[in-house]
């Protein structure tokens, strides 16, 4: 049964994509293990044209207008509205959403080193980042924050950009918070001195099989590349000789990150990615020949929310014939973005030029400038055009046809198409999976259930003897009941239908509540059709 498409952190995946292969502030070329044609610097010319104009028109609005303006407020209206006629990526953030914006992709920010989870209008912490600020004062995971700064920090006006913008300031300042913990009656009090966050692009790195490591990518950071080959470095140690990379939800990042990253798994000279615009002559990437894992084999996974620098690493693995590539077509974005700095501290993120993976490939699909209706629906026309369930689905046209290396034929206009097609998996995805998990209700079971039973399930060290103990304890029959309790009607359809994938995931929330993101993953990964596709195609299943 196909339900209608899930909505997987779709609002995280549309900020991740509209950040997608950013340039740094720092020149591109300065990053490229080897580039021709440095791009020209940003000039921005006073001239009697339609520049000055805008300021004319702002002046007559303040100097004239009949009622009271303020021309700031006009102003940051203004530049949205101008930069939507060009393209779907081209965006202006404002000076203080800044710093939350450029966070997850320079590799650290300021605040208390916590994650944390909305339950019942609550902030509930989740896990503390280990050597952090909380965990020197004895924040852990379980607590509640109250308060903050002696006033109260709960109710149904808090949301996650609340939370970061309140715990998060700069380094050294100090923040008083108030925590209920289930071991005390009373409301405990710690002053956390904020600090340096890392924060980590590479999700998980472990050995799935002796011989093959899987490293999941979330993003293309400041720190990714140094991540990457420190994961990919400890797998070769312990013996891995093939390694799937999995690209998956992961929406772009800094183009230098993933340069890099491609440039370990190509000889000299094999070109990675060339950018090119009107302003931008064209310029190469190339591989520098120092890569250290030239011999390895390697598989990258990808999806419909792989976008920007995960196609471009794609796109150079399948272009050059490195690689096998597995999923489902990716997303179709193919510009470079600028971020250019605005006195007052805000940002104008501008698309400078296009990219093309070393076959000539533009994978960007089309949209049109100022109406972006049909570039915003695309997935879910993908999806209702059957894409998601059928490889012959993929709209795909003989004008784009291009060839790799080794003269198979590959496709643009729309995203990296894979080697290997995998459906999108409904297995046990029924109704009542569907009403349970759109509501939250399997994390907020598994949040619960941990809180209660830590002292219990902490004696465990080993997710598979945990997973075990949660067989024994029938913990499906108990979320069963605790879904009646908030209103879930048993007799809904699928309930029997979706007790295996509902107990994969509800293990895999309990098991990283108390053993961290190690836990989890493999968990997850153990009943994932992508993965078990991937391990066939290289012969470790």
């Amino acid at each position: 049964m196909k339900n209608k498409l899930p909505i997987i952190a779709s609002l995280a995946m549309a900020i991740g994509i509209v950040m997608g292969a950013m340039l740094p502030r720092e020149n591109q070329a300065s990053n490229n293990p080897n580039t021709t044609n440095s791009a020209p610097t940003v000039n921005v010319p006073i001239t009697n044209g339609s520049f000055n104009k805008l300021n004319y028109v702002l002046y007559l609005i303040k100097s004239m207008y009949v009622d009271t303006i303020n021309t700031d407020e006009l102003t940051e209206k203004i530049i949205p509205r101008v930069l939507e006629e060009l393209d779907p990526h081209s965006t202006y953030v404002p000076k203080d959403e800044v710093e939350m914006a450029n966070s997850d992709l320079e590799g650290s920010f300021s605040g208390i080193g916590v994650q944390f989870n909305i339950q019942n209008d609550t902030v509930m912490v989740v896990d503390v980042i280990a050597g952090g600020p909380s965990e020197k004062v004895g924040i852990m995971p379980g607590d509640r924050i109250v308060e903050v700064n002696d006033s109260v920090f709960v109710g149904k006006e808090l949301n996650n950009n609340k939370v970061l913008k309140t715990l998060r300031g700069e380094k050294d300042t100090k923040v008083k918070v108030g925590i209920k913990r289930n071991s005390s009656a009373e409301t405990l009090h710690f002053t956390i001195t904020r600090g340096d966050i890392p924060v980590n692009s590479v999700d998980i790195a472990y050995a799935i099989t002796p011989k093959i490591g899987y490293i999941k990518v979330s993003r293309f950071g400041a720190n990714t590349y140094n991540e990457f080959v420190t994961e990919l470095t400890k797998l070769k140690k312990q013996g891995c000789e093939e390694f799937i990379i999995d690209l998956r939800y992961n929406s772009g990042g800094y183009l230098h990150a993933a340069i890099k990253m491609i440039n370990e798994f190509l000889e000299k000279d094999e070109l990675i990615v060339y950018t090119e615009g009107r302003n931008y002559p064209r310029e190469d990437a190339v591989a520098n020949g120092k890569g250290m894992f030239k011999n390895n084999r390697i598989c990258v996974l990808i999806n419909e929310w792989s976008a920007s620098a995960s196609e471009i690493f794609a796109g150079a693995i399948q272009d050059q014939d490195r690689g096998i590539i597995i999923g489902r077509r990716s997303f179709g974005k193919g510009l470079v973005q600028q971020q250019v700095p605005i006195f007052d501290g805000s940002e104008v993120r501008i698309t400078i030029a296009h990219y093309y993976t070393p076959s000539g490939r533009s994978i960007q699909k089309p949209y049109e400038g100022g109406n972006f209706e049909e570039y915003e629906n695309d997935i879910m026309n993908r999806y209702e055009h059957g894409e998601f369930f059928s490889q012959d689905s993929i709209a795909v046209g003989d004008s784009i046809m291009y060839f790799t290396k080794n003269g198979r034929v590959v496709y643009g206009g729309g995203g990296i198409t894979p080697d290997y097609f995998v459906a999108q998996d409904t297995t046990g995805h029924t109704a009542y999976y569907t009403e349970v998990q759109n509501k939250g209700y399997t994390y907020s079971f598994a949040f619960q259930y941990s809180d209660k039973n830590r002292k219990t399930l902490k004696k465990f060290k080993d997710y598979n003897e945990l997973c075990a103990y949660l067989d024994e304890e029938n913990i499906n029959l108990q979320f069963y009941k605790f879904v009646e309790a908030k209103g879930i009607d048993p007799k809904i359809k699928g309930q029997a239908e979706a007790a295996n994938v509902i107990n994969n995931i509800l293990k895999a929330y309990i098991c990283r509540n108390i053993l961290g993101e190690s836990a989890f993953y493999p968990i997850l990964n153990s009943k994932d059709e992508t993965i078990i596709k991937a391990l066939k195609v290289m012969g470790g299943n």
